[in-house]
């Protein structure tokens, strides 16, 4: 992948594990801004109806299954891959209680692929109060 290019600085150290990595530099392509998804419809009316949500699982792992799957179908239809994500935003509602789940989710998602990573904690998600987790991302699809 000649058109991003991983950077590390000092410190580095390939033994630690790690989903993130601290830089990607983009040579040439066009970026894809994804708006957050959750496990939630990507397509639901404003303002919310909660009963539009009633059928999501509340756990922090099938929530992060689903959210997954939009980032990919938003991904696919951008012209662009999983491996194409130079960067993602994650809002836990419950950091310490869900991360490892979600990480595992991720890196099954990501399959080796690292973007650069924030992890925010926040107290709610403006969709849901139900909902646990948002992923935003930046991706570089390939030149047309």
């Amino acid at each position: 992948m000649d058109r991003l290019e991983v950077v590390h600085h000092d410190g580095y150290d390939p033994g630690i594990n790690s989903l993130f990595v601290p830089a990607i530099k983009v040579a040439r392509g066009r970026l894809v801004f994804i708006s957050g998804v959750t496990g939630a419809p990507v397509y639901h009316d404003h303002p919310h109806r909660p009963e539009v949500f009633d059928a999501v699982p509340l756990d922090a792992a099938s929530q992060a299954r689903l959210a997954y799957d939009h980032l990919a179908q938003a991904l696919s239809a951008a012209g662009c891959t999983p491996r194409d994500v130079v960067s993602l935003t994650r809002y836990f509602t419950d950091i310490a209680g869900d991360q490892d789940a979600v990480n595992a989710i991720q890196g099954a998602f990501f399959g080796g692929h690292l973007p650069t990573s924030t992890t925010v904690e926040v107290k709610r998600l403006a969709t849901d109060p139900r909902l646990r987790l948002e992923i935003q991302a930046i991706a570089v699809a390939p030149d047309a």
